[in-house]
C-alpha cells in the first residue's frame, strides 16, 4: 500500500504506482491492470477523483518526467538483488531506496550537493583501513565464480567444509594457483554484497546528441576489503558475459572507491539541456 510523509515530502511507492503517474502525466487513463493501483493512490489523496495529481507530488513527478541524470544502484546480497537509485531533475533531486521483501521503495528529496554522499550511503561504503592482503589482483573466469557460488550454497554452516568446497570448485574451474586461489576463496566466504552503480544522461558524441553511460562494479568483502571488478568491464549489455568471460578483481581502498563514485557523475556542461 502506498503512503507518504508530508512533513518531509517522502513517499513509499511501487513501480506500478509510478506507472499510474506516468499515464496521468501524459493525459491518459491508466490501463485496466493499473486501476487497483490508481485506487490506492486515490485512497490516500495523491490522486483526485478526476485524475488530478496532489501538489505535494510536484518535485517528484517533475524529476521523473524530465530527468537530467539517472543513477541506478543494484545491490546483491543475502536477500537477493535490491534496486535503488537517484533521479536528478531540473528542480529537485530524488533518491529512492528499496527494502528486502517490500514492494514499495521510499522516494526522498535530497540536496544536490549530497549526491555522492547518498550513493556512498546506499552501498554502505565503510572505512577499510584494517583490510590487508598480499594479493591485490585476481584473475579467473565468470564460470569459476559461478562454481564458487554454487559450492557456497552447498555449505551447511560448517565454514571449514564450505571453504574446502569452494577451493575445490575454483581449482576444478581453472582458477590460478596460490596465493590467488586462497584469496578468492576467502573473498567468496566474506562477501557482504556485490554492487553496481550506473549513471546515464543525454550528452554529445562527435557533435551529436547521444546517450552516455558510466558504471562501477564492486565487491564488498567486509574485513577483506573492497574489490573493483575491472572485467567484465562495465557497462555490460545483456548477453555479453558467459562462463568463459574473463573476471578480474582489483583490491581498492575505500578512498579510491569514493573517487570512482564521484567520477561517475558528469559535469554540468556534459549534460544536454542542463
Amino acid at each position: 500500500m502506498p503512503s507518504y510523509d508530508s512533513s518531509r515530502a517522502r513517499f513509499r511507492l511501487a513501480d506500478r504506482h509510478i506507472a499510474v503517474f506516468a499515464h496521468l502525466l501524459d493525459g491518459e487513463n491508466p490501463p485496466d491492470e493499473l486501476w487497483p493501483s490508481l485506487g490506492e493512490l486515490m485512497q490516500i489523496g495523491l490522486v483526485g477523483e478526476e485524475g488530478e495529481l496532489a501538489p505535494i507530488l510536484k518535485d517528484l513527478l517533475g524529476a521523473l518526467a524530465s530527468p537530467l541524470l539517472l543513477v541506478t544502484v543494484e545491490v546483491t546480497g543475502e536477500h537477493g538483488a535490491l534496486h535503488h537509485g537517484v533521479i536528478v531533475g531540473r528542480d529537485a533531486v530524488i533518491a529512492h531506496s528499496a527494502w528486502p521483501g517490500e514492494e514499495e521503495s521510499e522516494y526522498t528529496p535530497i540536496a544536490p550537493h549530497s549526491l555522492v554522499w547518498e550513493l556512498a550511503r546506499t552501498v554502505n561504503l565503510q572505512a577499510d583501513d584494517q583490510a590487508d592482503s598480499e594479493v591485490t589482483r585476481i584473475g579467473t573466469t565468470m564460470g569459476a565464480l559461478d562454481a564458487a557460488f554454487a559450492a557456497l550454497e552447498q555449505g551447511e554452516g560448517d565454514e571449514t567444509a564450505t571453504r574446502g568446497l569452494i577451493r575445490a570448485a575454483l581449482t576444478a574451474a581453472g582458477t590460478p594457483a596460490e596465493p590467488e586461489l586462497t584469496e578468492l576463496t576467502e573473498l567468496v566466504l566474506a562477501m557482504n554484497a556485490m554492487w553496481r552503480i550506473t549513471t546515464a544522461w543525454d550528452g554529445t558524441h562527435e557533435g551529436e546528441r547521444a546517450a552516455m553511460v558510466r558504471a562501477l562494479a564492486v565487491w564488498d568483502c567486509g574485513p577483506r576489503g573492497y574489490w573493483v571488478r575491472e572485467k567484465p568491464e562495465e557497462p555490460i549489455v545483456e548477453g555479453q558475459v558467459g562462463p568463459e568471460s574473463e573476471l578480474v578483481l582489483v583490491r581498492t581502498r575505500n578512498g579510491k572507491i569514493w573517487e570512482r563514485i564521484t567520477d561517475l557523475i558528469p559535469d554540468k556542461e556534459d549534460v544536454v539541456d542542463y
